[in-house]
């Protein structure tokens, strides 16, 4: 497996002058590391994979894998693999000649290719299913026979370019954990392309989260929920997603809170700089707690959802709208009203003008694996987004 780094690598479709689909992309992934590209169509997390590949060329920057600059190798000798979202199989050939024939083109021996084809066959489980064709196969077995495919070269990287998107939800989340049974039996180096942030939170050791080509934050999963860096990643991050209101940043007695309407929200001393007036506040839906006794702020129960062990409930605060999260209540109606707690350790506090954290730069725990922060390009990306 292999080191993979990027460097200030951009691609626009246009030429010099643009359309950007990715702007200064900047990262270092460790061997043996499972990476998530993810954010919402055409923010070019796939177009990122693609040049990673060698199947686009790469505007400007430099790619390295294991140390080699691949930046123009043709795909064939960068040692990659890749999984496609569909699959890509050829339908007269079967599981195992479709294992083996990328083998069998780059003239590997017969006996080596038969090792190779039957241990990621047992180790996916498709041994009964050696001698069926594509057509004689569902849409998970056909997803294993593409990661087969793609197992049994040995590359340095794996790339998956949205391999679950097909599948139903049930086989989404069993092949999910096939994956990452994959990946902690290989140690192998992945790069793995999801739009879905529960794929991504499950999934990687770390998540890089884009957005129209920027970097808006790299990091572990539980640093991006708890710190986002800025209004997108908090609202991306997290389902339901984060509550945000506007208010002003008011001091009341030695004290910070927000104002939002009659809603009024105290700060937790030292976590926010004081910079701002006009701020997003945001709290996670899951982070609201039902008081037990009268409470100043209420939520009028606007739709319940049942799923099962929780309780989704939609409803208003002083008029604006809020989603919370409880433990099962079978007695939740619309039209109740509900005492509730928004502890002030969980909230979390933007500038309205550019959607950056106002949290202290001490208490944010970004990480970017020792390369350069992206602190100027998600300024860049934010001035441009408006």
């Amino acid at each position: 497996m292999a080191r993979v780094t990027l460097q200030n690598v951009s691609k626009s479709f246009g030429g010099d002058r643009g359309p950007w689909a990715v702007q200064d992309f900047s990262l270092d992934i460790a061997d043996g590391e499972l990476v998530v590209f993810v954010g919402p169509s055409g923010c070019g997390k796939s177009t990122t994979l693609r040049m990673l590949a060698g199947l686009d060329d790469v505007t400007s920057g430099k790619i390295m894998i294991g140390g080699r600059d691949v930046t123009s190798l043709p795909p064939k000798d960068r040692n990659i693999a890749m999984v496609f979202q569909n699959y890509a199989l050829y339908p007269q050939k079967t599981v195992y000649d479709n294992m083996a024939f990328g083998l069998r083109v780059r003239g590997e021996p017969k006996d080596e290719i038969d090792r190779r084809v039957r241990s990621a066959a047992s180790s996916l489980g498709l041994d009964p299913l050696l001698e069926r064709k594509p057509r004689q196969l569902s849409g998970g077995q056909m997803q294993r026979v593409a990661l087969g495919r793609a197992l049994v070269r040995d590359p340095d990287v794996f790339l998956l370019d949205e391999p679950l998107s097909n599948l139903d939800a049930k086989l989404r989340v069993k092949t999910r954990e096939e994956i990452a049974t994959l990946h902690a039996r290989l140690g192998a180096t992945m790069i793995f392309v999801t739009h879905d942030q529960v794929e991504a939170m499950t999934l990687g050791d770390r998540i890089v989260i884009m957005r129209d080509g920027w970097i808006q934050q790299a990091g572990r999963p539980l640093d991006l929920y708890d710190r986002p860096m800025n209004v997108f990643v908090a609202a991306f991050i997290g389902s339901p997603e984060m509550n945000l209101v506007e208010g002003d940043l008011l001091r009341d007695g030695g004290g910070l809170k927000v104002r939002s309407g009659e809603l009024q929200l105290g700060l937790p001393d030292g976590e926010f700089v004081e910079t701002e007036r006009s701020v997003t506040v945001g709290i996670r839906p899951e982070h609201i707690i039902r008081a037990e006794a009268a409470s100043d702020i209420e939520m009028i129960v606007s739709l319940v959802e049942q799923i099962g062990a929780q309780t989704y409930v939609l409803g208003t605060i002083f008029g604006q709208k809020f989603r919370a999260v409880f433990a099962r209540d079978d007695v939740l109606a619309a039209g109740d009203k509900i005492p509730l707690v928004l502890p002030a350790q969980r909230l979390h506090m933007f500038s309205r003008e550019n959607g950056r954290t106002l949290r202290q730069s001490k208490s944010i725990n970004e990480t970017n694996n020792g390369r350069k922060n992206h602190d100027q390009a998600q300024l860049k990306s934010m001035e441009v987004q408006g």
